[in-house]
């Protein structure tokens, strides 16, 4: 049998379990592992498992609920930061971390259990717009834009989702309503995970696709179903900032 110890965090409600590592520790973790402790019924429940190896930089391993690996979340790399930061019993207020997507630096202010911090995350880069969406976006990972309608039930859009993914070969599918020049609400179908309370990815690419649409302006506040996250465009990089919080110590034992 083997113990891992995890961390449970959430960033505006989408939520990680964090194993850290040392350096040069090999990771345990494998697809079917990490599907069984994400899984809501059965194991501890979570949007994903990241693994975080220590050392400079910090290496980030993300799996989504369904064991699959993903090349990088908004969201999760600010419950890394603070998840090593905890571990490590650190003091510093800034992280660089080697993704799939690339090196990404992360800020981080924490108060005890909670705290705010913002991920510099690149260029986003559009691809060709698929029939149906507002536009097709790559921000690290896959991401299509598509304008919300209040008569659409979960079903239709996930019907919609499926298939706009598909076209695409896998990719997280945001509904955006345009609130305002500067305020936008979506809600989230993650390839992987489903139905998210938060995309901290997909909030970039919402934002990237309506600022290239001339729909919004270079800071915005993306609402999502668990709370505001913060944009910013500025000369072909992007921002993502919004909240983390801790969640509890969790002991996972498997054969």
């Amino acid at each position: 049998m083997t113990l891992r110890l995890l961390q449970k965090w959430h960033g505006a409600g989408n939520d990680f379990l964090v194993d850290v590592l040392e350096p040069g520790q090999s990771t345990w973790w494998s697809t079917e592992r990490a599907a069984r402790v994400c899984q809501r019924a059965t194991g501890v429940g979570a949007d994903g498992l990241i693994v975080a190896v220590l050392g400079e930089p910090v290496t980030m391993i993300l799996y989504n609920a369904d064991g699959g690996v993903a090349e990088m979340s908004g969201n999760g790399i600010r419950c890394l930061a603070a998840a090593v930061r905890r571990r490590t019993e650190g003091s510093w207020n800034e992280l660089e971390v080697a993704t799939d997507a690339g090196l990404r630096t992360v800020s981080l202010s924490m108060q005890g259990d909670a705290g705010y911090g913002s991920v510099a995350m690149g260029e986003v880069v559009f691809t060709a717009t698929l029939p149906g969406s507002l536009g097709v976006a790559n921000v690290g990972n896959p991401h299509v834009v598509v304008r919300d309608d209040a008569t659409w039930d979960e079903r239709t859009c996930e019907d919609l989702a499926a298939a706009l993914a598909e076209s695409v070969g896998g990719a997280n599918v945001e509904f955006v309503t345009v609130l305002g020049r500067s305020r936008v609400r979506i809600r989230v179908i993650e390839r992987g995970v489903g139905w998210t309370l938060a995309c901290g990815t997909g909030s970039v690419a919402t934002a990237a696709v309506l600022h290239r649409e001339g729909l919004v302006d270079s800071e915005v506040t993306v609402e999502n179903p668990g709370g505001d996250l913060m944009v910013k465009l500025e000369d072909g990089a992007t921002s993502l900032a919004g909240p983390v919080q801790f969640v509890a110590n969790v002991e996972w034992l498997e054969a």
